[in-house]
Formats: C-alpha cells, structure tokens, sequence
C-alpha cells in the first residue's frame, strides 16, 4: 500500500536522478554535497545499514568528533584534493569526485543478502579497486586482510542463512508451512507463488510456481516462520554486510547482526517444532483446521498492487505488465 512504501517510493523515483537530492536545492553548494550526512536521507535502514554501519565505525567517529575542525575536514575543497584526517561517504564511494558511487562497492549481490563466492574471479577488478581506495591511506595487506574478514563473516552468515530457510523449507514440503494457494492474497507482484520460492532454488510444483519463476518476500499475509527467515537474510545478514564493509564490527556482531541470526534461527526452529506438535495433535483430534479469512482478504491488502492486478488483470502479474524498464515509474 502505497503509505507502507512512501520510504521506498522517495528514495527510488526522483531523487535518484536529481542533482539537487545531494546538493540541496536552496544551496546548491558542492561542500555541503561532501558531508557524509547527506547519504544518511536515504541510505540507512534495516535492509540498507549504510549510515549506521559508518555512523559508528572508526572512521566514523573520526569523523563526528573532528567534522567542525576546517584543518580536519576542509569541504571547500574538491574530492580530488581533499586530504581527510579520516574518510567520508563520499571519499571513498565517490573518489576523486566521479559519480557512479557503484563503482566503489564490493561483491553488492543483493545488499549482501546472496550466498556469493566473494574469492571468484568475477569480483576481482571490483575487489582491487576496493583495495586501491583503502590504500590511500592503509597498505594494501591491511585493506586485503580487512575484506578477508568481512567475506568469512558473511560466509558465516551464509551459513545460518542456509539453515533457517531449510527449516521453513522442510515444514512446508511436510504439508505444514501453509504455501499461499490460489484462494489466499497474492504478493505485490500478483503472484501467489510460495514467498520463500526465490529464484532457481526451488523447482517444482511443490514450491508452487513454474519452473524458473520466482517468489517475493513477503513482510504480511505470511506465515510466522516466512517472516523469520526473510528478517534474517533482509536484516540481520545486511546488518553484517554492511558491518564488515564500514569496519563496524560491532555492528556486524552485536547490534543484530551475528547474534541475531543466531536469535532468528532458534526462532525458526521453535516455530517449526510447534507446528509439528500442533499438527500431531491436530490429526490425533481428527481436527481439520481451517485457514482464517483474514489470510484471503487482511485488513488493508486490497489496497496492495497484487490486489489490483489480480482484479483489473487477471492471469497477470506485475513483470508481465512491464513492456519496459522505468514503466512502473510512471504507471
């Protein structure tokens, strides 16, 4: 519903394409564009921890405690000069001044959530451009030693992952994850495939869905154990991402990052355990439990796009209604 994703809606229509998002408008003044407060409007959040990841990092308190120091943090002059006695945002994402903030990331796949192999060599050009910006002011050991520690963090993160989404994955194959059927609401996209279906991990009419079609996360109208596992891979994995990546350890320990996953894997196999008890004591009872309607209509999904299409397209869903990149933008 169009209030649930006004965060979002800001963030990825106009202001991505707008000078004045980072200049401001009223001002216009490339010193304040070179402030790391200028990122925080947009990149901050639970599925994108970049701020606070920054925010309290080394470099980041080097920052907040020296910003309103001139000989520290000279903004007048141009990225390509500046000589920072700790980075910005912008130092780093945006070296020298270009503009393709992109270009200075690692291994991105998916804000982190992916099981990549960070080490292939399909990421070593972007891996050494990581290492030669760290090197301006580190050695390039350091800055190697650093992405070693952030790509066994993630691969640790990987591995609860994995094992939260097989737990969901075997309750539902049992016959007890209750996978959206037809008569149930469809996700955003129209679709009422099985919201952990993602990708080309799971084949078969068993996930619902044809063959390479792919689920959506849902964050409502799921079960308790769906929610889990998206929570784990869209928060708590980004939150060690991000972490690692900003040399905010902390961050990508404690702050529900590491621990966290560790919380929601126990949540998930908690809920797992008592849907198996339920169930065996449902069948016991010669009960034949019904869904609630509320799982079919919710209290407000008849105003998601999924609703819509279903309605005013039937048979559709919302990547058969898109002739084009930039469609959604102005549909």
């Amino acid at each position: 519903p169009p209030g649930d994703t006004a965060g979002c809606t800001f963030r990825h229509t106009s202001p991505e394409e707008r000078c004045s998002t980072c200049h401001q408008r009223h001002q216009f003044n490339p010193a304040v564009a070179r402030k790391s407060e200028q990122c925080k409007t947009c990149h901050w959040g639970k599925d994108h921890r970049d701020w606070e990841a920054y925010d309290i990092s080394i470099h980041g308190t080097v920052y907040q405690v020296n910003k309103w120091d001139p000989t520290q943090f000279d903004m007048s002059k141009k990225l390509a000069d500046a000589d920072y006695v700790g980075p910005t945002c912008q130092y780093c994402h945006m070296r020298g001044g270009h503009h393709n903030v992109q270009r200075l990331s690692t291994v991105y796949t998916s804000m982190g959530m992916s099981n990549a192999d960070r080490g292939a060599p399909l990421w070593k050009e972007k891996r050494d451009t990581w290492v030669s910006v760290c090197d301006d002011c580190h050695s390039p050991r350091f800055a190697r030693e650093n992405l070693q520690a952030m790509d066994e963090a993630c691969k640790d993160a990987g591995l609860k992952y994995t094992e939260t989404f097989k737990v969901a994955e075997n309750l539902m194959l049992d016959g007890m994850g209750e996978p959206m059927p037809k008569d149930l609401a469809p996700d955003w996209s129209g679709q009422h495939i099985w919201s952990l279906k993602i990708g080309a991990y799971h084949e078969g009419d068993k996930y619902g869905g044809k063959k390479g079609e792919s689920g959506e996360f849902r964050m409502s109208n799921c079960s308790d154990i769906e929610r889990v596992c998206f929570e784990s891979v869209g928060y708590w994995m980004t939150y060690i991402f991000k972490g690692m990546a900003h040399g905010s350890w902390n961050d990508a320990t404690y702050c529900d990052g590491s621990f966290g996953m560790d919380r929601w894997l126990v949540k998930a196999k908690a809920a797992s355990e008592q849907a198996r008890r339920f169930t065996a004591l449902e069948k016991k009872a010669g009960i034949n439990w019904v869904p609630s309607e509320f799982w079919r209509k919710g209290d407000y999904l008849d105003q998601s796009s999924g609703m819509k299409i279903v309605k005013e397209f039937p048979g559709k869903t919302i990547f058969d209604l898109c002739p084009e990149p930039g469609w959604l933008d102005t549909h």
